[in-house]
């Protein structure tokens, strides 16, 4: 064996993450375009990459296109060395997923009911799912690789939700309490709506785009969003509290302890603080009554569509995103909130802004958070990649 220093070691993981990252993201690739794109030499990507061969994290195939010579061999990522497990927290709801190092799922669960809001009975709960698909997962070198966990409200770097006023937690150290039940796999928490941007982006409507507002509206209202390709966090990790800028300074009590906060009036929320005078209770009912033409809920779903633009028109002034993504719930709503939120944005958003904007309905509809969710702990154990000296 040779003998390396340390920051020798520290170079060779770096190099090997690059390299590993470069081919997950470009394969098809040869060695050469490898060493183009990383930067690094072709003689230290040949031997990066016959230790990424042995690992059985690349493979290879036939070969590519030739400049001239001879044809070079491509290289794969192998999407089946492992698997990521990815779930979506929702207020009343979770969605959890199995899926390949390529982020196809190959066992999901959508939309199962908690069975109630206590963070330890959650917890349990959520360690039942997680088994349940860990013990299905196929036969693989690396197994499951890790979990990932898109969770409403304010989360830490350690994955403690700091506050989440909708599920009525605060200080719950949900990934340590997760690792205690699983040690030996990694596990990342993470807000729903940053896992959300990052499912989109590397899977959806946001592949390709640099600058991007993921809007998860549902029971609450929250943005991720990414900029030059990265989730921003903002100064301590907690920006995209969307649901809570203030837009009607003496308007109603929120749970945040704020008055008039946007989710008060364009998520589900508006519906219930307003449920004695509607002939209906929640969003799922407004949207059924809709469908059958019904002038209240048609209404109400405009409303919720134009202060939803409302709050849209005002990230879109403060960033400058090239594409909007409406998730989670109201990605579903387009045929009754789309036209109230084109208007709005188109009101309210500076004309210089609007060059070159699209807002969509994201694609992956409820399966955007578990995804990014997913990718989170598959790009962690890239970045785990082992080096052999």
């Amino acid at each position: 064996m040779v003998n390396i220093t340390g920051d020798q070691a520290l170079v060779k993981k770096i190099n090997t993450s690059l390299a590993l990252e470069t081919i997950r993201v470009h394969a098809p690739i040869s060695r050469a375009q490898v060493a183009e794109l990383t930067g690094l030499n072709k003689a230290t990507v040949s031997n990066l990459v016959s230790d990424l061969l042995e690992q059985q994290l690349v493979t290879e195939i036939g070969p590519g296109q030739s400049s001239g010579g001879r044809k070079p061999l491509l290289l794969l990522f192998n999407r089946n060395a492992g698997y990521s497990i990815g779930i979506h927290l929702d207020v009343r709801t979770f969605s959890i997923a199995l899926c390949d190092l390529s982020g196809q799922i190959v066992l999901e669960k959508l939309d199962q009911r908690l069975s109630s809001s206590d963070p330890e009975q959650v917890t349990d709960q959520l360690a039942l799912a997680i088994q349940d698909l860990t013990d299905q997962a196929p036969p693989s070198p690396y197994g499951v690789i890790g979990i990932g966990i898109g969770a409403p409200g304010m989360v830490d770097e350690q994955g403690c939700v700091l506050f989440a006023p909708n599920l009525g937690w605060e200080q719950i150290p949900l990934q340590q309490w997760l690792q205690n039940r699983f040690p030996t796999i990694p596990i990342l928490v993470d807000n729903e709506a940053n896992a959300g941007a990052l499912g989109e982006y590397e899977y959806g409507a946001g592949k390709n785009v640099q600058h991007l507002i993921y809007v998860s509206a549902g029971a609450g209202i929250g943005a991720g969003m990414m900029i030059h390709g990265e989730i921003y966090r903002g100064a301590a990790g907690y920006s995209g509290e969307m649901g809570h800028m203030t837009i009607d300074v003496h308007g109603r009590k929120c749970s945040c302890g704020n008055r008039g906060c946007l989710e008060l009036y364009a998520s589900e929320k508006a519906i219930l603080d307003q449920q004695k005078s509607l002939p209906f209770h929640s969003l799922h009912e407004a949207i059924q009554r809709a469908e059958q033409d019904d002038a209240d809920a048609l209404h109400t779903l405009q409303q919720l569509g134009e202060y939803l633009g409302i709050g849209i028109a005002n990230l879109v002034n403060g960033f400058n995103p090239e594409l909007v993504i409406i998730g989670n719930q109201f990605a579903h709503f387009e045929r009754w909130i789309g036209a109230a939120v084109e208007r709005s944005v188109k009101q309210r958003a500076l004309r210089s802004h609007q060059q070159g904007l699209h807002i969509v309905y994201a694609p992956l509809k409820q399966r955007s958070t578990l995804l990014g969710a997913a990718n989170q702990a598959i790009r962690s154990f890239v970045g785990r990649a082992k080096v052999t000296m």
